[in-house]
């Protein structure tokens, strides 16, 4: 890791820390709020129309620069559409319906999704040993999404919602790829200013209904701060922090804290009671763990392995 002289390791250390302390925390809290208190379409609005607001502002404060030519808008639109609008009605609608520790588990996919997004629009070739990678992950993900669990709404599917989940991993990794040029091109607040736009654009239609249909007087003050938690430090804290981290922190580094998120995920889910740890999951997990693993093995720095939802 290389720091400047006025940024030291620790600070990074612990950037980086409560980035994936915050990710793990959302699986567990989102679980006390869907579905008795809310639904998942509308926590999407309240947090997407918000960081919209958010990044906006600060696009016109700070970066004061816009997205300009066909190509590149066209490619910020796809960016909303898939990393904001998709992902995060996939994710909310699939941890409602699945377990925390099998959500957090299905998420660690998303690097193999960046690969394959990679080797078809940017060229990238496939190694034999990021091949197998790709192979060993991908069975750890489908006996998850196939084990049976929990089921966080009657009558729903944990498997269906083990599908969403892996739906919005993919969403991730092909916005991780679209966004990545876009990010070397303009400030990061610009093109999250207009992703967050487009994302508006199609979860508030979707969602406008459940957000208002929240009985916002009657909450209690523990849900409260979880739909707090989600809208700012989930969605904006989080992403800023990150983005700091970003500009000091090796990409092994970055890779420790993303395998970090699943294992403290699975530690909030056990110790308040939302999940329960059983062996086969510990095996599904490390094969999706050596796959990831595996498949970071690569003879060039890749696109850093931004994790959020």
């Amino acid at each position: 890791m290389t720091t400047s002289p006025s940024t030291s390791a620790l600070r990074v250390h612990a950037a980086l820390f409560v980035v994936a302390l915050i990710y793990a925390a959302n699986y567990s809290l989102s679980k006390e709020v869907m579905p008795q208190y809310a639904q998942p379409s509308g926590i999407v609005v309240l947090r997407v129309v918000t960081a919209a607001l958010f990044f906006g502002l600060l696009d016109k404060l700070v970066a004061k620069t816009s997205i300009t030519g066909r190509p590149d808008t066209v490619r910020s639109i796809l960016c909303g559409i898939l990393g904001i609008g998709l992902n995060q009605l996939l994710f909310f609608a699939g941890l409602n319906l699945t377990s925390p520790i099998s959500a957090a588990l299905i998420q660690t996919v998303s690097p193999i999704v960046v690969v394959l997004a990679s080797v078809v629009l940017l060229g990238e070739r496939v190694t034999p040993l990021r091949a197998v990678g790709i192979a060993v992950a991908g069975v750890g993900a489908a006996l998850v999404i196939l084990s049976r669990g929990p089921v966080g709404a009657a009558g729903a599917s944990a498997a269906l919602g083990n599908l969403f989940i892996l739906l919005n991993a993919t969403c991730f990794g092909l916005y991780l790829v679209l966004a990545a040029p876009l990010m070397k091109k303009y400030h990061p607040f610009t093109v999250l200013a207009r992703s967050f736009l487009v994302g508006a654009c199609i979860v508030v239609p979707l969602g406008w209904r459940e957000a208002l249909a929240i009985d916002y007087a009657q909450l209690p003050a523990r849900i409260w701060a979880d739909i707090l938690f989600m809208v700012f430090l989930l969605t904006i804290v989080a992403y800023l922090l990150n983005n700091w981290a970003l500009k000091y922190a090796s990409p092994t580094l970055l890779g420790v804290y993303i395998y970090l998120q699943p294992i403290l995920a699975v530690l909030i889910a056990v110790g308040l009671g939302r999940d329960v740890l059983t062996w086969p999951r510990v095996g599904q997990g490390l094969l999706i763990f050596l796959g990831v693993w595996l498949v970071s093995q690569k003879p060039k720095a890749n696109l850093s392995p931004e994790t959020r939802t």
